[in-house]
């Protein structure tokens, strides 16, 4: 049966990489989830547990986008984790992603001005984009929101929430939490 099911990712995970700008050595296992082919790049050596999500929303509710999703070399994401896009997100070099990780540059709405309306009806609103740096190490559960940038050489531990930029060889934990800045 493990031989079944990994032809069957092999199959799969050429068949994505066919879709999209994608490198040497892609392994994805299914099942996974993918939106918007045409607006995500994905370099080499690039892995991902069962559960992946990766979505460019290009039209939402009548409204136009112009996604874009760059992932670069190295990369590896664990179990159920979720790159959402309808701005930038660009995920550098030798990125480890624990389970669980969602990274998402929109909500739906701005805050006070659509309160009235419901939110599946809402207009995706995106503050702007996320850039991860090379050589970043993000745990399990760790929510990175809009218009941040974590800085090279960084940890973000466990169940963060990202909600602001962090400095290069920072180790963050809780809510943009900075325990300490390492040296290189």
């Amino acid at each position: 049966m493990y031989y079944v099911k990994r032809i069957k990712d092999i199959f799969l995970s050429n068949r994505f990489a066919l879709k999209i700008k994608s490198g040497n050595n892609f392994n994805i296992e299914s099942p996974f989830h993918v939106k918007g082919h045409r607006y995500i790049c994905i370099g080499h050596n690039f892995s991902a547990c069962p559960g992946l999500r990766i979505e460019c929303w290009d039209k939402y509710a009548g409204y136009s986008y112009f996604p874009q999703i760059v992932i670069g070399n190295n990369v590896s994401c664990n179990y159920r984790c979720h790159i959402g896009a309808v701005n930038k997100i660009v995920i550098g070099n030798n990125v480890l992603m624990g389970s669980q990780v969602l990274i998402i540059d929109h909500a739906h709405g701005e805050g006070n001005v659509d309160m009235f309306q419901a939110p599946i009806d809402r207009k995706l609103f995106s503050k702007g984009p996320i850039v991860i740096e090379d050589n970043v190490w993000i745990g399990d559960g760790v929510c990175i929101l809009a218009n941040v940038t974590i800085g090279c050489n960084s940890i973000i531990g466990a169940n963060a929430v990202i909600t602001k930029d962090i400095p290069p060889y920072s180790t963050v934990v809780g809510n943009n939490i900075i325990l300490k800045r390492r040296s290189n």
